[in-house]
């Protein structure tokens, strides 16, 4: 049983694993969504805010920015009506694409924040 947090700090910045953990959380998340589009659910980035969080702890900012880069043309093609195409979103759309923008910017920097003193509190 790991004690703490201590798996945090494990994966480092830049490297491949801390991506591969990105892209993983991405998937989970594209699944979730996917479940709650299934039941009729139109929260277009709602599964994907845990992934970004996810990422952004476990492989801080890169990662974070990471998941985030690629969640966006993900959702717009697959969770955006007309589905499995891309066209120009509608201005709910734009709002609600500033609103998840701004919001993963926020836990990418927490996440990052998180990090450095959980370092510093290790020294």
């Amino acid at each position: 049983m790991r004690k703490g947090n201590d798996y945090i700090l494990k994966l480092r910045p830049w490297s491949l694993s801390t991506f591969v953990v990105a892209l993983l959380a991405v998937v989970l998340a594209t699944a979730t969504q996917e479940m709650f589009a299934s039941f009729g659910m139109q929260f277009y980035f709602a599964g994907f805010v845990p992934a970004i969080l996810i990422a952004g702890l476990m492989g801080g900012a890169p990662a974070g920015a990471f998941a985030t880069i690629i969640t966006v043309p993900i959702v717009w093609w697959a969770f955006m009506p007309p589905y499995f195409e891309f066209s120009w979103p509608t201005a709910d759309d734009y709002d609600s694409l500033a609103m998840f923008l701004l919001s993963s910017a926020l836990l990418v920097c927490f996440s990052q924040l998180y990090r450095e003193a959980l370092a510093i509190l290790r020294k």
